[in-house]
């Protein structure tokens, strides 16, 4: 009689538990968004193709969570950081939007996260660069994925510096992500012992590109870097190339470049070029596997920030699974706690700064009689350990990192 009363009692706290756990799914569905640049500057870097990789996530994991249903809404945000910031205001409001995903330029993330944080809601970051997001922009409702711009100036800057490329011109963006990486380009250039001679920060975006090339050839740095991304770099890489730059001794230092980039402007122009990526599609039997899946549904190979999206999502889905929750907090907790293993990361950690820590890779841009097909564009030179990849933690502005710290 009290084994039977014991497992009676077992029985109802488990269905009490399970009964709780579903009421945590708010709406009784998982509510995603999709916010990226649709249509512009940033637009092959994730865009229409980061929102086929989010489905490819979905269908993956099975398309729904215990029953429940799980819905995506997706939107252009201009890279304009009111747009982004209202979409996702009208998201969370009107349709009580969980996760927001995407999010491509750090203007428009550092609006859109002020957001999402009011709201206590989650943002999984997969476009975006810039370093500052998990830095002095930190907070609980807000995970890095992919790439930023530390661990790129780190491994680009740094590879290029050992070559002897010790005196330095920034062709920057003028906006957040652009300052934040020609910092970053700076700390790496000044502690090899190197120098950043000169610097022109030009309009986002921009289409001509002549006279700033000119005054990086005048400047007579050793290296021209470019502290930018999507058709801005491949602007300034096409006008380098017409004007000669490589070839007048200079070298070029693309320190946000893509698949799609090289692709786009092909082996004759970007042959040479060096570049740090967080995931590249012909690394071995799993990436390849997936890739080519990508590749049927969209018809080009996926960027580093295609894998992203489909990674976090992916490892959200699984920490609401684990916890039968939709909560932002509880969500995120067991994303953290959880390591990232899948087709984009090995090993992976989520940082209390919000960083999600993975190995990098230090790339080359292929020869044209290097090359085996269309999309074979890089050899991987070097892995980039994780730990020191990113900022480290001991010099993170993050509050979060300074309460655990005081703690």
């Amino acid at each position: 009689m009290k084994m039977f009363q014991k497992t009676a009692i077992a029985m109802l706290a488990s269905a009490a538990i399970t009964g709780t756990a579903q009421a945590q799914i708010s709406n009784d569905e998982i509510r995603i968004g999709y916010l990226a640049d649709m249509s512009g500057t940033y637009r092959d870097l994730s865009g229409p193709g980061g929102l086929e990789a989010l489905k490819m996530a979905i269908e993956d994991f099975g398309g729904s969570v215990d029953g429940k249903k799980i819905v995506v809404f997706s939107a252009d945000d201009l890279n304009k950081p009111d747009v982004g910031a209202n979409t996702v205001r009208q998201w969370v409001d009107q349709r009580n939007v969980d996760v927001v995903t995407g999010m491509v330029a750090t203007s428009v993330v550092l609006a859109a996260s002020k957001v999402i944080e009011q709201a206590d809601k989650l943002a999984l970051i997969s476009g975006a660069a810039s370093s500052s997001i998990t830095d002095e922009f930190c907070s609980p409702n807000h995970i890095h994925w992919t790439y930023d711009t530390y661990a790129l100036s780190n491994g680009t800057a740094r590879a290029v510096m050992e070559q002897g490329g010790k005196s330095w011109y920034l062709l920057t963006a003028d906006y957040a992500f652009g300052h934040s990486l020609s910092k970053d380009i700076r700390k790496v250039v000044e502690s090899g012992g190197g120098k950043v001679v000169g610097e022109v920060r030009h309009p986002f975006p921009s289409s001509d590109f002549s006279s700033y090339v000119l005054q990086a050839q005048g400047s007579g740095a050793q290296v021209v870097g470019l502290a930018n991304a999507g058709s801005d770099t491949v602007n300034a890489l096409k006008t380098a190339s017409q004007f000669g730059v490589t070839q007048s001794g200079q070298k070029l230092a693309g320190m946000v470049v893509f698949l799609n980039d090289v692709h786009a402007m092909g082996l004759d122009v970007t042959q040479g070029l060096m570049l740090t990526t967080g995931w590249y599609w012909d690394m071995n039997d799993e990436t390849r596997a997936w890739a080519q899946r990508y590749f049927e549904r969209v018809g080009r190979m996926p960027s580093m920030t295609h894998a992203g999206v489909y990674s976090a999502t992916l490892h959200y889905l699984n920490a609401v699974k684990a916890t039968g929750s939709d909560d932002a907090k509880t969500v995120r907790a067991k994303m953290a706690e959880t390591p990232v293993n899948d087709m984009f990361a090995k090993g992976g950690k989520i940082r209390e700064d919000g960083r999600m820590v993975h190995d990098m890779y230090l790339a080359q841009v292929k020869a044209p009689a290097e090359s085996k097909g269309p999309w074979d564009l890089y050899k991987i030179l070097s892995t980039i350990p994780g730990d020191q990849a990113f900022r480290p933690l001991s010099e993170s502005q993050c509050k979060l990192v300074n309460k655990v710290a005081q703690n």
